[in-house]
């Protein structure tokens, strides 16, 4: 369960002159609203992502940044929102100007091969080679919606590193747009799947009408200070979970319950309880657990190809004594039952094959460290598993590595 990027990995990286990449074709110059769930004010972040792909012999001879510059401009004729710029209307309301002005794409050539990232695992400490924070490239209003970074290797591989704009899609929805990228990367002329706008069916009634108590806009106190400064510095750590992990942790509860819950369920339930027991939080803190919930499938106003922000996060509230008490494991896999979700990035093909590694390159997003992101990924040994990147206090993530030791979880030697 380690770091998988060697911290002190060194290397340099040329970059080139960024640009904006335009739609291929003319598309509509329009307005178009966002919907209520993608301006709220808690998506209005970037959110990166990156995904790592070794040399193919078949595309030896091949620029993997010029086939995705190319791709991403006739790309971008489908989902041509995307090329244009955020505005802010009445009462914060955003719309997207389709201007076309372009999405921004930087090509770079590293010192590095593949390998020498050894075992792919966030958190990557050199992340920001892999995407540069150029000017304006990070904003929400007025600035490109997406910003792609494609890296080229020593060794014939490449890294594709980009942010997208949270209030335009959800991971969903960005998938699906990195999937129809990588279609027409591999010489398709369309999408198999065609993006759909309709974000009026995720707008709100007017009046609006709530029918149950919204724990997720509620506004929480921040942590109490603690005197020692050691706990103030933030780290980050992810952690793999295979099969022999996941059977150890279905050991931690009773029998009977074993086969009624996902291994989400199962790992949620744990994760949570032991990240809690790091924090030392009094018995009667509060503490809660927002999980996303996809409404594709759920609801069906919602078509097929819609892109948008499609999704609900349930909140579940208790205390850490009850969480952490006796009978702790079973009461909080009840209380996780109640909101869960699954999601993966790494089937993103553009000729190269499957990455050896998709996903968020750390915890956090939006400025809340807490955020953690469940990925499917292969250890190092080719278990399949899943892996959890965690951002807590330097003495908060001791203790969480403690008591996973504790309570019979064998750390992995990724």
């Amino acid at each position: 369960m380690n770091q998988s990027s060697p911290s002190d990995l060194v290397f340099t990286v040329k970059r080139r002159q960024a640009e904006l990449v335009a739609p291929a074709k003319a598309t509509p110059c329009e307005l178009k609203l966002l919907s209520d769930i993608d301006d709220q004010d808690g998506l209005r972040f970037q959110v990166p992502v990156v995904h790592f792909y070794p040399s193919h012999p078949s595309m030896a001879a091949k620029d993997p940044a010029h086939i995705i510059k190319t791709a991403l401009a006739h790309t971008l004729v489908f989902y041509y929102p995307l090329a244009g710029r955020l505005r802010e209307g009445p009462s914060r309301k955003l719309m997207v100007d389709c201007s076309a002005q372009g999405v921004l794409f930087v090509e770079a050539d590293a010192d590095v091969t593949l390998s020498q990232f050894g075992h792919l695992q966030p958190p990557f400490p050199c992340f920001q080679h892999l995407l540069y924070k150029l000017p304006g490239s990070e904003g929400i209003i007025n600035c490109p919606l997406l910003h792609i970074q494609v890296t080229r290797l020593k060794c014939g591989g490449f890294i594709f590193a980009v942010n997208v704009n949270h209030t335009m899609c959800d991971a969903l929805g960005f998938v699906q747009f990195l999937k129809a990228l990588a279609e027409i990367a591999r010489g398709t002329s369309h999408p198999s799947i065609l993006p759909v706008w309709r974000r009026e069916v995720l707008s709100a009634r007017h009046p609006p009408r709530v029918t149950c108590t919204h724990y997720e806009y509620d506004q929480v106190a921040m942590p109490r200070d603690d005197d020692d400064d050691d706990s103030k510095d933030m780290i980050q750590r992810s952690f793999f979970f295979g099969p022999t992990q996941i059977a150890a942790i279905g050991q931690l509860i009773p029998h009977h319950l074993r086969h009624q819950c996902t291994k989400f369920e199962l790992l949620t339930t744990f994760v949570w309880r032991c990240r809690t027991i790091g924090l030392e939080l009094e018995p009667n803190d509060e503490v809660r657990l927002m999980c996303v919930m996809n409404a594709r499938g759920r609801s069906k106003e919602i078509p097929e190809g819609y892109y948008g922000n499609a999704f609900v996060y349930p909140v579940v509230v208790t205390t850490a004594g009850k969480l952490i008490g006796g009978n702790s494991m079973e009461y909080a896999l009840e209380v996780v039952k109640k909101a869960k979700s699954e999601m993966s990035e790494e089937d993103v093909d553009f000729g190269w094959g499957k990455a050896v590694f998709g996903g968020v390159p750390e915890a956090g997003g939006g400025g809340f460290p807490g955020l953690s992101l469940f990925c499917s990924h292969l250890n190092a040994k080719g278990e399949e598993g899943i892996v959890i990147p965690l951002c807590l206090p330097f003495n908060a993530m001791q203790r969480f590595v403690k008591e996973l030791e504790s309570s019979g979880i064998i750390m992995s030697s990724d």
